[in-house]
């Protein structure tokens, strides 16, 4: 979207999407993607643009989320993600009042606690979390644990069973002690992700093209296992 994309092409993917879930009775969160620029704050001015922009279309959408910044990482500050946020949840209050935004946290959004320290002022404000539970186990629990007691919301927009590399063996045991945490605090939780991609943590295989009604047969060890997941609850 920032390096040469077809703006306007992109904005109606945006537009299918929100469309087709709001039909169907989903959620949708509009994701600025941030990964390999690091700082949120690289591109600032196009994020404000974007969200004006989204927030003016979608305010009267009770379904819709906004992820403002998807992974902080190398070494940006929770105070440089802060100062972003305000600025973008001001542009997102200007136009819709109450939608649930997801602000992103330090090293992959993982330093929840940091956030907590010192979070953005305002309502309907929620912190992500990610984890791959083939990488990350008990010491991020304890890093989550530590801004849930000082009341800091979190959500959790992206998580695997895979290493953090989005492949690798699924690590099914530690997967579960994720799923007993979450669900025991009341944490939202988003898998990623659904795709036919040849690697282990796509819920698809990768000899299947079909794009909806998919059989268990046609799920991969871990699309099976998060099924699972959510028929539990």
């Amino acid at each position: 979207y920032c390096s040469g994309g077809n703006q306007d092409e992109l904005k109606a993917l945006i537009q299918k999407g929100v469309d087709y879930a709001t039909e169907l009775g989903m959620y949708v969160i509009l994701d600025w993607h941030v990964l390999n620029d690091r700082d949120p704050n690289v591109h600032k001015t196009e994020a404000l643009a974007f969200f004006q922009e989204m927030s003016s279309l979608y305010k009267d959408h009770k379904n819709v989320l906004y992820e403002i910044c998807n992974e902080p990482n190398g070494g940006t500050s929770w105070s440089d993600i802060r100062t972003y946020a305000g600025k973008v949840v001001k542009a997102i209050r200007s136009r819709d009042k109450d939608a649930v935004i997801l602000i992103g946290t330090p090293n992959w959004s993982q330093d929840v606690e940091l956030a907590a320290q010192n979070p953005v002022r305002g309502k309907n404000l929620m912190y992500t979390l990610h984890f791959y539970a083939g990488t990350h186990g008990e010491y991020l629990r304890q890093k989550a644990q530590a801004a849930l007691d000082q009341g800091l919301p979190l959500f959790v927009s992206e998580f695997g069973i895979s290493d953090a590399s989005g492949n690798g063996a699924l690590n099914k045991s530690e997967g579960s002690r994720w799923m007993k945490f979450l669900n025991r605090n009341k944490i939202s939780y988003v898998g990623w992700n659904l795709s036919n991609k040849g690697e282990s943590s796509a819920l698809i295989k990768s000899d299947c093209s079909k794009t909806s009604g998919w059989k268990n047969k046609e799920l991969t060890p871990w699309g099976n296992w998060l099924v699972k997941q959510f028929r539990q609850k």
